[in-house]
């Protein structure tokens, strides 16, 4: 993000280079900009030094978020006093929801009045591992490489952060007439376990917000909808023995193969009859993301873990593929506790995220298409 905006003079043949300082469609004066004698004291010229100033501030701010390894695995609380620290610095209060532990934590804060009608900026602070992955730069570190910048969390999401952080003194200054809601949570990449006691605090302690901008990646264009998600924890036990005696043991990978295959089969149908056409992939989706269990090839393995994930556009159907995956774990429960009383099959459901339906006449709705409409072009 480079930045080369300098004023080129015009040509012999008077054709007009391109010009930072020529006017946007929001110019109040045609002669402010580049017609102007003096076109650096020009507002357009302000804005955009003042463009420029702020993209720098925000890699700064994002410099240091990037620095704090927020792996959902670890916990986020340096990150969240660096935050607490930088808004404190501005006047700014912010206020944090603990998890169970102690260990991690959800971030709030209020600019600009108490009054209901604000809009929420939200957005998470952990991020997925780096592990096994061919970094060829410090994930830890934002670097800049053919005008894009590279870090673990400068799209998912970081840089919302920073963008919404490096702002502040701009809201403060706004004489906001409705607030602005900062609201990052914890452990969102491993099924927004964070997110719901933040949203219950938000709701208790601040006037009701009319929208609230979620600031995942979705390449600048508006997502007004999404599936609702689940992820499940899949534990088999079986027994050890020797390969070569496999009746006298219970491979739990074996076991666990069988309920692998159901999610497999699962998703296979749900694309098959899919009919939503508001979501891309439509219908239901199930995926496998992790996998672990044995400990050599020539040994029935005692244990054999799987995390699975749901997605879906429909509470019901979601409803009825988890009784279905369920029914399915109970039955190999007892035909493994038949032969290896101590194995077993366990689920957890670790997440339960509802879905964002869609309301075309809400009034955050209504706010994107007045902000669509005041872009150039728009």
């Amino acid at each position: 993000m480079k930045s080369s905006r300098r004023s080129r003079a015009r040509s012999d043949t008077g054709r007009k280079d391109a010009d930072p300082f020529r006017p946007t469609p929001r110019c109040a004066s045609a002669s402010c900009c580049w017609r102007s004698r003096n076109p650096a004291a020009s507002p357009c010229a302000r804005q955009v030094r003042e463009r420029v100033s702020g993209i720098a501030f925000t890699r700064d701010v994002l410099r240091e978020l990037i620095a704090f390894d927020t792996t959902s695995r670890n916990s986020n609380l340096a990150l969240i006093a660096w935050v607490e620290a930088f808004l404190a610095q501005r006047g700014i209060v912010s206020r944090r929801v603990m998890n169970a532990e102690g260990s991690k934590a959800n971030l709030y804060a209020l600019i600009g009045p108490a009054v209901e009608g604000g809009v929420v900026l939200s957005g998470h602070t952990d991020v997925v591992p780096v592990d096994g992955q061919p970094w060829s730069s410090d994930p830890w570190t934002v670097t800049e490489r053919g005008g894009k910048l590279y870090g673990r969390g400068v799209a998912d999401m970081k840089s919302f952060l920073a963008l919404a952080l490096a702002h502040a003194d701009a809201m403060r200054a706004a004489n906001l007439m409705r607030p602005i809601i900062l609201a990052f949570s914890y452990d969102e990449e491993i099924g927004c376990l964070g997110a719901p006691s933040l949203i219950a605090e938000v709701v208790r302690a601040v006037p009701r917000p009319a929208a609230a901008i979620i600031g995942e990646p979705t390449s600048m264009k508006v997502v007004s909808a999404h599936k609702g998600v689940r992820s499940f924890f899949v534990e088999a036990t079986g027994r050890e023995a020797h390969s070569s005696l496999p009746d006298q043991g219970v491979s739990a990978v074996m076991e666990a193969l069988k309920l692998m295959a159901l999610v497999a089969e699962m998703g296979r149908e749900a694309r098959a009859t899919a009919r939503d056409g508001h979501y891309s992939p439509p219908g239901a989706t199930m995926t496998i993301g992790k996998v672990e269990g044995g400990t050599a090839a020539n040994i029935l393995a005692r244990r054999c873990e799987f995390v699975w994930d749901l997605r879906s556009p429909s509470m019901e159907e979601a409803d009825a593929i988890e009784a279905r995956f369920r029914a399915a774990a109970e039955a190999l429960d007892a035909e493994i506790k038949a032969r290896a009383p101590e194995g077993g099959v366990r689920v957890t459901r670790r997440s339960k995220t509802i879905g964002l339906a869609i309301a075309r006449d809400s009034a955050a709705s209504a706010a994107r298409v007045r902000a669509k409409a005041c872009r150039p072009g728009g």
